[in-house]
């Protein structure tokens, strides 16, 4: 009886996580927008290193393996630090930046206004408790920034910037939206030079943890919702999507992989990446 009020359930949860992904931007370019015009090498130098200190200082990682950030412990002055690195950023023009360069500094601008909205608003048990009305969901379509005379929201950065220009579904375990759910924020900046090193290790690293993918007790496959929100960058079909899987997939995780033919669920835990609620 329990199994077959199992396999009822799944049209169930399947649709409910379809709902999600239908309630997402499209990736669609900002209209008439020029931000992602590249620049032929060297391209332009931006100092990240503030940012770099400040991830140095306060991420840290769990137990399970969860980095989370010490919102509670950051100095008046590292907010202020951070504050004046997000002025920087946005007085870049991203026409003078390489396509690398400008992916880096995209995603870099995308995960300091995500821990800069947080710190403006904590405590709070979770990014979604962030609202602009009562049928706000988050601070995602709020305008956090001003770059080249274009006011942007996080989904304006995420999915009118980033998702249409970069064709890069990896981009999906580089953002981070501060849940304890979404890939790691890693603890150091995002560069052209190292991008490539680092999608790969990010995708490698959510893929084989539990908050990527995982098999609950009775072998069901259980992955994380990204895999459906963002169904169209990792593949055309939920086949597809497990085929990418596979490629950073640890062999153990490969074969049971290989050997499931759907999936049992998507999951996505919300709860705020706090060092505090995490130690």
């Amino acid at each position: 009886m329990r199994n077959l009020l199992i396999l009822l359930l799944l049209p169930v949860l399947a649709a409910c996580a379809n709902v999600e992904r239908l309630a997402l931007p499209a990736p669609e370019a900002l209209p008439g927008q020029t931000l992602t015009r590249f620049a032929s090498p060297p391209g332009e130098a931006i100092d990240h290193r503030v940012w770099d200190r400040f991830l140095d200082r306060y991420v840290v990682t769990d137990a399970q393996g969860v980095n989370r950030v010490a919102y509670g412990q950051v100095s008046p002055e590292d907010r202020t630090n951070l504050q004046s690195y997000l002025t920087a950023l946005q007085a870049t023009d991203p026409a003078q930046l390489t396509r690398d360069q400008q992916l880096a500094y995209w995603i870099n601008l995308y995960n300091a206004l995500t821990v800069d909205v947080v710190l403006e608003n904590y405590p709070v048990a979770s990014i979604r408790d962030i609202k602009d009305g009562p049928l706000s969901i988050g601070p995602w379509n709020r305008p956090l920034a001003q770059v080249a005379g274009q006011a942007l929201t996080l989904n304006d950065i995420e999915h009118r910037i980033i998702r249409p220009t970069f064709n890069e579904p990896r981009i999906h375990y580089a953002l981070n939206c501060a849940a304890v759910g979404c890939p790691n924020l890693m603890d150091r900046a995002w560069r052209a030079e190292t991008l490539e090193r680092d999608f790969a290790a990010a995708e490698r690293a959510y893929v084989n943890d539990p908050r990527g993918v995982r098999f609950d007790d009775r072998g069901g496959l259980i992955m994380s919702k990204i895999y459906i929100w963002f169904r169209e960058d990792f593949g055309p079909n939920e086949k597809a999507v497990l085929a990418n899987i596979e490629t950073a997939a640890e062999p153990d995780l490969r074969m049971r992989l290989q050997q499931t033919p759907r999936v049992k669920a998507y999951q996505y835990d919300w709860a705020l990446n706090d060092a505090a609620a995490g130690s």
